[in-house]
């Protein structure tokens, strides 16, 4: 059994990384390899993406990011997803991909408190790719309702760099 307290990096650990409503055997536990993906995407990806978020459309440069109370954390609403949980969801209704890259470890699922939150994720994400000379798989706008969320995914290798809205 993992430690879901564990930091995968300063501010996001493998219990954020691994919730899911959906009760499973396997308690949604993620193999090390899939671990090693989460790792890289917290701390290649998700650090810089809440450090510039914060520091342009929070603190907006009035505040040191590193001592205002004002800085915002960002959630994810999933980030591995075990095959049983992924069968749960499917018996639930929902039409999870049998080769999602949350199976491997290799996607989150980011919330958003509304479409410019999550466009403007997007942007940072899309910009830190291109400063930084790194590809990633999915950046995907999703919508149910009124509810939002980026989901973002890279790969160790393979990545497509595919960008899709989905807004139904």
């Amino acid at each position: 059994m993992l430690d879901r307290t564990k930091n995968l990096s300063q501010h996001f650990t493998l219990g954020e990384l691994t919730k899911t409503s959906y009760r499973t055997a396997d308690n949604n536990e993620p193999p090390l390899e899939a671990v090693e993906n989460l790792i890289t995407i917290c701390v290649d990806w998700l650090e810089e993406l809440r450090y510039i978020y914060n520091r342009k459309y929070v603190l907006k440069y009035e505040d040191d990011y590193y001592t205002s109370k004002k800085v915002k954390g960002i959630i994810i609403n999933q980030g591995f997803r075990s095959i049983q949980v992924s069968e749960a969801m499917a018996k639930a209704g929902l039409k999870p991909s049998k080769t999602s890259n949350h199976l491997r470890g290799c996607a989150v699922d980011i919330n958003c408190k509304d479409k410019q939150q999550a466009n403007r994720y997007m942007q940072i994400l899309y910009r830190m790719s291109e400063k930084h000379n790194r590809d990633f798989d999915e950046l995907f706008l999703e919508r149910r309702g009124d509810i939002f969320w980026v989901h973002f995914a890279v790969r160790p290798t393979g990545n497509r760099k595919k960008i899709r809205y989905m807004l139904g």
